[in-house]
């Protein structure tokens, strides 16, 4: 997992100015990753504002993240079932935020997890639940 720090794997990530900084297990072995976000102009709409969907590729991607990072040898994510995003804040160019990711819950089949950015201040900006199908190598889909 080391080497997805950064864009995650994503070129995208690093292009709209995300980036995957940690990550590791807890002691309940549920998985968790956090990372930066400083929007650049291709993130925002023409008022300095980020998109909507840009909250949802950041926060996708954090849930991934923190799943992957929870799972052994060649287990991985492999879908995403559902996701539910709320944005309370604008992000806004040229100021820097905090991703955050975690596994609320990791079955042999299904994860689910949650994901924020939050503001320099602690303030939550947006934040997402999600689903997501694992794929164990050797196992049942």
């Amino acid at each position: 997992m080391q080497r997805w720090l950064g864009d995650g794997g994503m070129a995208i990530i690093g292009v709209i100015g995300g980036s995957f900084d940690s990550y590791g297990v807890d002691g309940e072995d549920l998985g968790w990753v956090v990372g930066s976000f400083e929007p650049t102009a291709l993130a925002c709409n023409p008022h300095g504002a980020v998109q909507a969907g840009v909250h949802g590729v950041l926060l996708d991607a954090a849930m991934n993240f923190a799943i992957n990072g929870a799972l052994v040898g060649r287990d991985r994510t492999k879908a995403t079932i559902e996701m539910t995003t709320e944005l309370m804040r604008p992000a806004l160019l040229g100021e820097h935020y905090t991703l955050r990711g975690d596994v609320v819950r990791l079955t042999r089949q299904i994860a689910y997890a949650e994901a924020t950015v939050q503001d320099d201040s602690g303030k939550l900006v947006s934040r997402a639940t999600g689903t997501f199908l694992v794929h164990r190598d050797g196992g049942e889909d």
